[in-house]
């Protein structure tokens, strides 16, 4: 059976991090759909190519915006999006709509197991098991994907 390989829409204004996320993306399989910036630019291509996950930076070029760019994927676009932030605590309990998030700074292989996690839960619905370290679903995400009793990051 042939699967089309998940989209990603990278939304980071650091280029040097968006570069290694875009490489890590392609490098589990999954398929980077464009780079964001700002949040004008991220919601833009959210609604244009309608990705299936969206990786956001809380701090944009335009401020700290990517909190709001992810409640805008969420809501106008129907769209996932998880957290990469140095910032975690500065997320609102409902992270915003996101599926989840991976605290800065991170590792390699950190974010490609969180992507080869999420590639599961996307496309089957449910999650395989407990995330992986470094991730942390959303509540909402969490009881969705079928996770009751999700330990919180320390």
């Amino acid at each position: 059976m042939n699967v089309r390989p998940l989209e990603v829409l990278i939304v980071e204004d650091e280029v040097l991090l968006a570069t290694e996320l875009e490489f890590l993306v392609e490098e589990v399989g999954c398929r980077s759909v464009g780079l964001a910036m700002s949040s004008d630019e991220a919601v833009a291509m959210a609604n244009d190519l309608r990705p299936d996950l969206a990786l956001v930076d809380v701090h944009l070029r335009d401020g700290p915006t990517g909190v709001e760019v992810v409640r805008k994927i969420h809501d106008d676009c129907g769209g996932v999006a998880l957290f990469m932030t140095a910032n975690v605590k500065r997320l609102p309990d409902d992270f915003a709509g996101a599926c989840g998030v991976i605290g800065k700074p991170y590792s390699e292989h950190g974010v490609k197991t969180a992507l080869a996690y999420l590639t599961v839960c996307l496309r089957e619905g449910q999650a395989p098991g407990p995330p992986p370290i470094g991730l942390e679903l959303s509540p909402a995400y969490a009881k969705h994907w079928g996770l009751t009793n999700q330990p919180q990051a320390v």
